[in-house]
């Protein structure tokens, strides 16, 4: 059977309330937060509203938990409970041993955006579909796989319960998260609308964050993530605090709702089995085949460019980082598919120094040779569409083209593709992505990207672009912009 696959929020659009930060969570590290609820929690209504953006997929990832775990709980999460329905959303509403299951045919696999999904129960209301409303994106789900409402009047757990984002528990992380969560409400004793915490676009259509102003109840809370000191901070409702399970100030992000940010894309790559991602989607690990020139262990960026704006970011490495290639890739395959062959490329590989590129799809040339590379290097990458240059740093000395590896304040190109067909050709659809991948043979680089969003690479400087956008080591050229939504918006 079909399934629905329902399309999210960029970001991309000028929305009058801006979300500062949001929480990185990963599965692999066990990150989680958790605390009790209150005493006088309402057992019988509730609305929890968030943000979410998925960095993995294939497995069940829990958004909130109510209840205690190993039992029945009121659950949310992504969940793939029938083959027919894969990625869809699951909702438990459960206590003791008594649990009432439900998944939308929807699925939600797009790791490029952001969902905003508001779970609003209220299970004393006399109709059955009313005692839990799901709305993603604004929209009410209506169209259920498999659909089970609970009880009239049934109370939800409150004794030894915890509210739970990221993972059942603490200890192993069972349904750990992948992604990035924002703009967490828990609306205490009421059955809350969507449209208290987002509104359509007059000009786009598209669903947008809107501050909410009403009451939080008893047991309420919000989590915006602005303070990296204390991610766990409560400021709303009962006050009370989150505690926070293998989570460091490095796991907040400028990657949000309201200015989505590029990362590695899950799933475009012909043998990922080959490759991890992990940390958000930005960092890429090769344990692949022993090939000389494996175009297997790549990543590609979930933005694309087009043929206009100037584009900065970075890559550091770790293991075999002078095993690593990192630069610009065409998109010339069918369905908008990363072109595995590689036949339109620009790349600066770590262990010779020698930039390689082939911009017309038949002659493959190598640069004199510059500085090489290894962990813990970083290099930037300026891709200027509007000249069609591309020009790479190592450690913030842009490295000129005649391989001399000279030290330069603003960068001096190292390749153009002026009169050839590298963004834009008859077979392809004139994208351009930025990749990463293993070219020496026997190498395990693992690469660390960084678009600005977020990074696990520890930045020691911190810079943004002239917008104010993305935070990286080296301070991008004036003129090249993060590669996020909204520099797209006004640049791409």
């Amino acid at each position: 059977m079909e399934t629905l696959q329902r399309t999210a929020n960029r970001g991309s659009i000028s929305t009058g309330y801006d979300i500062d930060n949001s929480l990185k969570l990963e599965d692999d590290n066990t990150e989680n937060l958790y605390r009790n609820l209150n005493a006088s929690t309402s057992t019988t209504k509730f609305t929890i509203s968030m943000w979410a953006k998925r960095t993995e997929i294939g497995d069940s990832y829990l958004l909130y938990l109510r209840g205690v775990a190993g039992n029945e709980s009121v659950v949310l999460r992504f969940a793939t409970e029938s083959a027919s329905y894969p990625e869809a959303l699951q909702v438990d509403i459960g206590a003791g041993g008594t649990n009432s299951r439900s998944y939308t045919k929807a699925s939600f696999r797009d790791t490029s955006a952001w969902y905003h999904i508001v779970l609003a129960v209220d299970t004393t209301q006399s109709t059955a579909t009313d005692r839990f409303k799901l709305y993603v994106n604004g929209v009410l789900e209506t169209e259920y796989a498999v659909r089970n409402n609970p009880a009239e009047d049934f109370a939800m757990e409150v004794s030894s319960a915890k509210h739970r984002h990221g993972a059942y528990n603490d200890t192993d992380g069972f349904a750990g998260y992948c992604g990035y969560i924002a703009e967490c409400h828990y609306i205490d004793g009421s059955q809350v609308a969507q449209t208290e915490f987002g509104e359509f676009d007059d000009d786009s259509g598209i669903w947008k964050p809107k501050a909410y102003s009403g009451s939080y109840g008893t047991g309420g809370y919000y989590l915006d993530f602005s303070d990296s000191s204390a991610l766990g901070n409560n400021s709303a409702g009962d006050g009370t605090d989150f505690t926070l399970n293998n989570i460091t100030s490095a796991d907040q992000a400028t990657d949000t709702p309201t200015n989505s940010f590029s990362n590695l894309e899950v799933g475009r790559n012909p043998a990922a089995t080959f490759i991890t991602f992990t940390e958000g989607n930005t960092k890429l690990t090769y344990a692949g085949s022993t090939t000389a020139y494996d175009s297997d262990g790549s990543g590609i960026s979930n933005f694309r460019v087009n043929t206009s704006g100037k584009w900065y970011m970075e890559f550091s490495f770790a293991g075999d980082g002078d095993r690593a290639v990192v630069g610009v890739v065409s998109d010339q395959g069918a369905n908008h598919a990363a072109d595995t062959d590689y036949t339109r490329y620009i790349m600066y590989r770590g262990n010779d120094g020698h930039v390689i590129y082939n911009t017309n799809g038949t002659d493959v040339n190598v640069s004199g040779a510059g500085p090489t590379y290894d962990s813990p290097d970083i290099i930037g990458i300026a891709l200027d569409c509007d000249n069609e240059r591309v020009s790479f740093s190592k450690n913030g000395s842009w490295i000129d083209g005649s391989g001399a590896g000279a030290s330069n304040s603003s960068p001096t190109y190292y390749v153009d593709w002026t009169g050839h067909d590298f963004l834009t050709n008859s077979t392809g659809n004139g994208n351009c992505v930025f990749v990463c991948t293993n070219y020496v043979n026997n190498g395990t680089p693992v690469i660390e990207s960084n678009f600005g969003g977020y990074t696990t690479n520890s930045i020691s400087s911190g810079n943004s672009d002239a917008n104010g956008y993305g935070n990286f080591e080296y301070a991008p050229p004036t003129g090249y912009y993060a590669l996020c939504t909204k520099n797209l918006a006004e640049y791409g």
